[in-house]
């Protein structure tokens, strides 16, 4: 009896023996999609996902690609948190990696595509699509040139992805001297994008597959685990907050609601309108980065000038006029991203402000004269006379006693 129980005991431990070896040699890989347009709610989820694979001592990080590109900051952002991570990185480019896409697939330490897919074309243009001045190209330019080199990537074609007037008729490529003959934008006037079996032979992708699988299987990795990170509610808000459009009008609503309450009576709807939009404006942009301390300076010190008219001096002079000045200066530098742009961007970035202004002032004046009549208001308007009127009741009694 005692032998068979000993038997059963050895199985057992046997079997959990087995079990934590299974899963201490089941190799983890993170998959983690970078889809569509590039912006800067993509940074989050990328740094987010390296943190959690670093966490669970991954093995490889997957990044599955198929962007025709996006914000430049956004992109520099991507491959910063890549490159600083020790885990082995890869570049999965399913269909294409465009612009910015091709700056985020050259910061992997191995690029694998489809077949029929692409990569390249990455000279910086504006909203419009027109190219940017020569300040933006050559940082773009030189910024691709050392992420591929540092890859183990021609740094040669990464920069004539850039510039179209890059001219060459040879390559280097793992030591070899290739004649180019085959690649279009190696021409001057066009730009170099890559097909598969371009970037196959260049030394660009280090290898065909057309799926996950495919890619694990290349690479020799067998048993595994997949685990596959998607952006979270916080990541989706942010995307949404840092979108020129809903920023330039959360910092106009937010502007106009601060500055009417601090020339009103008591404190009101106006007030805490304002403060949650400059709040959520102010936030989304600390957190991707587009506002830094400096700019969040320029507001604090925006606001501080309007309190102090409001409050310390009677009228609307000076302080007030430079608060009014300086708080849109700093609410202006959120729009420009933090990488050489060139004077377009500039231009479209106050426009677009300008903008924001006018329309918010509008929506204003239209939003109070549509509630203004209702029940609801009515109370809150009255509820802050009242108020206001018990407080001077309440000093001209403590003047008189």
């Amino acid at each position: 009896m005692k032998t068979k129980f000993k038997n059963i005991l050895i199985g057992i431990t046997f079997l959990f023996s087995a079990f934590i070896f299974a899963e201490q040699t089941s190799k983890k890989v993170y998959i983690v999609p970078i889809q569509d347009v590039i912006d800067l709610g993509i940074p989050g989820l990328v740094t987010r996902a390296i943190n959690l694979a670093e966490i669970d001592n991954a093995s490889l990080i997957i990044f599955d690609i198929d962007t025709f590109g996006g914000r430049v900051d956004a992109a520099t952002q991507i491959k910063d948190s890549i490159s600083s991570t020790e885990i082995e990185t890869v570049a999965f480019i399913n269909r294409r990696a465009i612009s910015a896409g091709s700056l985020i697939s050259l910061s992997c330490d191995q690029i694998y595509m489809t077949g029929g897919a692409t990569i390249g074309a990455t000279s910086v243009v504006d909203m419009s699509g027109s190219k940017q001045s020569e300040k933006s190209q050559s940082y773009m330019r030189e910024e691709m040139a050392a992420t591929a080199e540092k890859s183990g990537k021609n740094p040669d074609i990464a920069r004539g992805m850039v510039d179209e007037e890059l001219s060459f008729e040879y390559l280097v490529v793992e030591g070899d001297t290739l004649q180019v003959d085959d690649i279009e934008g190696r021409k001057e006037g066009k730009l170099i994008t890559l097909t598969t079996e371009l970037a196959l032979k260049y030394g660009i992708a280090d290898g065909k597959s057309e799926n996950i699988e495919e890619v694990l299987s290349s690479l020799k990795i067998e048993d595994y685990e997949i685990v596959t990170v998607g952006e979270n509610w916080s990541e989706n808000v942010v995307r949404i907050l840092t979108n020129p459009t809903v920023s330039s009008l959360l910092t106009t609503f937010g502007t106009i609601g601060v500055i009417s309450e601090l020339y009103s009576a008591g404190w009101g709807i106006g007030g805490t309108i304002g403060i949650i939009c400059l709040t959520l404006a102010l936030g989304a942009g600390y957190l991707t980065q587009l506002a830094s301390a400096t700019d969040l300076l320029i507001v604090l010190l925006g606001l501080i000038l309007l309190f102090v008219e409001a409050v310390a001096i009677p009228g609307f002079g000076v302080f007030g006029i430079t608060g009014i000045v300086v708080l849109f200066y700093g609410l202006y530098l959120l729009l420009i991203p933090d990488v050489p742009v060139s004077p377009e961007i500039y231009s479209e970035a106050l426009d677009g402000f300008s903008w924001a202004i006018v329309v918010g002032i509008f929506g204003i004046i239209f939003i109070l004269r549509l509630i203004g009549k209702s029940t609801f208001f009515q109370k809150l308007v009255n509820s802050d006379s009242n108020k206001t009127t018990l407080k001077k009741n309440f000093k001209n009694r403590s003047k008189v006693e």
